[in-house]
């Protein structure tokens, strides 16, 4: 049954109450602070029936009553009004992500502190899913004898290195061989069919025995497909322990050991974007959320690009008793500066 004007009104005021408050609601309390020109008799009525109707709740034996799951979800859906960034609140933004960085890594890091403290709840920030994406360049520069530094450019202008270590009797000028064969054979494949075959048959043009090429070799592969993991920068867990939903010892080890497994919840949110791809933002709210541990907090999750097609994730996780209008203006104003910026650093590798 649709809820009437007036029960949406009451359920808005409760929910917006309980966030700056973290208190159970009461009707006298209500009425004090809106102005709903109803006696107090008819404010406990619809209480009850929203309370009846499952969008409320009555912790313990409290007169107050608080959001349920429904009753939050009916106000993100329905009832919430999305805040506006003022334009210091923008620029301060802009200047935080713009400190010179021209690589993904530094700009995603960056960008869940920002978040993080924006809010003032945890935030983490996904690297893309790029078995799309082909091999522009691959460079094996020698650190020292035996240890090597792998560094694999993408289409989509993202760098990823990895640090590896071959067999001490290689030169500089055989690995640059190696690297350069390989580089020039898989230019322009895309990362899906990129294998341990291609890649030794594209350097077999380094006319070096096999005794050299083979742990360069497996080392060059791994490096290329690892380009593919999704790595997960997550920002401020400490900040939960000061919300008062969080300082209940055994909760607050629940909450802990969940965003530990942050390899299951970036898997999480990924598969969420996959499935809402047009959404300009998604919302996951207490059992909505299919990761335990994680049943007192609420997701709100957007999706960043790079190039026309290749998308990461940006997101925040806090109490269900979230502000979420506050929440949704800063991770969308975030995902539009990341965009700015990653078409700059795209521009900077070559496009």
């Amino acid at each position: 049954m649709p809820l009437d004007q007036r029960k949406k009104q009451i359920l808005q005021a409760i929910v917006d109450d309980y966030v700056s408050t973290a208190e159970p609601v009461a009707s006298n309390a209500l009425i004090q602070r809106h102005d709903f020109r109803v006696s107090s008799a008819t404010v406990r009525n619809e209480m009850s029936d929203l309370e009846q109707m499952g969008y409320l709740e009555q912790p313990h034996t409290s007169s107050g009553r608080v959001p349920s799951d429904k009753g939050y979800r009916e106000y993100v859906d329905s009832l919430m009004k999305v805040d506006t960034l003022t334009d210091a609140e923008g620029e301060e933004i802009r200047r935080r992500l713009s400190e010179s960085f021209d690589e993904l890594a530094g700009l995603l890091k960056k960008a869940s502190s920002t978040l993080s403290e924006q809010t003032g709840y945890v935030s983490l920030a996904i690297t893309p899913r790029l078995r799309k994406s082909y091999l522009k360049q691959l460079k094996m520069m020698m650190i020292e004898p035996g240890k090597v530094l792998v560094v694999v450019v993408l289409s989509a202008g993202i760098v990823k290195d990895r640090l590896v270590r071959i067999p001490d009797y290689l030169t500089p000028e055989q690995l640059s061989r190696i690297s350069s064969a390989i580089e020039v054979g898989l230019y322009g494949k895309p990362l899906e069919e990129i294998s341990l075959v291609t890649v030794a048959s594209a350097a077999k043009d380094s006319q070096l025995p096999d005794s050299l090429l083979n742990q360069v070799l497996y080392e060059a592969y791994t490096a290329i497909k690892q380009a593919d993991n999704l790595e997960v920068y997550m920002d401020g867990t400490n900040r939960m322990l000061s919300l008062p939903e969080f300082s209940n010892v055994s909760k607050a080890r629940t909450l802990f050991d969940a965003l530990a497994m942050d390899g299951i919840v970036s898997g999480y949110v990924n598969e969420l974007s996959m499935e809402n791809e047009k959404a300009s933002y998604m919302i996951r709210i207490g059992q909505e959320i299919s990761i335990g541990g994680l049943s007192d907090c609420s997701f709100i999750t957007t999706t960043y690009n790079v190039g026309d097609k290749i998308a990461g994730n940006i997101g925040v996780i806090g109490p269900k008793r979230m502000e979420y209008s506050k929440v949704i203006s800063q991770i969308s104003f975030i995902r539009q500066v990341i965009n700015h910026q990653l078409e700059e650093i795209k521009a900077l590798n070559g496009g």
